[in-house]
């Protein structure tokens, strides 16, 4: 098994935008450009709503935790759930809690907006932070929840390990390409025009030339 030192970590939400355009990914978080659109800003505002980290609820069997930040030196990645629902087990074969009692069973959840999608990106986000939840607390985590706001419900996802190892290995293609500075070209498809990054990708030249080399023959100019 790969052990990362701290400097090496990538942040895990990265995998989500990693699986819908592996171009998006790169301009993110290799040529550090992002353009803000309406649905990344309510995005944002939602998020920053449920990783404040005073909220936390407390009731029999059951501890809601908000903004909990992991880190995992098996898989390369630091992050911060939205929310992780503990509930207390009857027997020992949960996670220990520093101040509580017993053993407990951990459940991440992902706030998303708008409607569930089509594609892996949410699904391995979300298992993706049971691995670095399980290095953290030393337990199997078998399922966890996605919630989307236009149904208003949440959707339980099992943790097969089948969808462990597909976030397994592109989490290792993420770190391959980190190390390379490798930015892919893309060919353009529907789901470009909903992209926030489709200006600044600029998807018909980057066949022809890659967005770096763009802008300093355009800025040369």
């Amino acid at each position: 098994m790969t052990y990362y030192e701290e400097d090496e970590r990538l942040m895990l939400s990265g995998i989500q935008h990693f699986v819908f355009c592996q171009r998006q990914w790169a301009l993110i978080h290799l040529e550090n450009q992002w353009c803000e659109n309406l649905k990344t800003t309510d995005g944002k505002l939602a998020h920053d709503k449920c990783h404040d980290e005073n909220i936390k609820e407390s009731r029999k069997g059951l501890l809601v935790i908000r903004g909990l930040r992991f880190s995992s030196s098996n898989l390369g990645v630091n992050g911060q759930c939205d929310v992780v629902e503990f509930i207390r087990r009857d027997d020992d074969n949960g996670a220990v809690l520093h101040g509580k009692r017993g053993t407990w069973d951990v459940y991440p959840v992902e706030y998303k907006l708008g409607k569930p999608k089509e594609g892996l990106e949410d699904i391995y986000q979300l298992c993706g932070q049971a691995i670095c939840l399980e290095e953290m607390f030393g337990c199997k985590i078998n399922k966890g929840y996605l919630y989307y706001d236009s149904i208003r419900r949440r959707l339980e996802v099992g943790f097969t390990d089948e969808l462990r190892q597909g976030v397994i290995d592109t989490l290792l293609k993420m770190h391959e390409y980190y190390r390379r500075g490798f930015t892919p070209k893309v060919k353009p498809t529907a789901k470009c025009r909903s992209c926030s990054l489709k200006d600044l990708c600029l998807p018909r030249l980057c066949k022809k030339i890659s967005v770096a080399d763009y802008y300093k023959k355009y800025l040369e100019e």
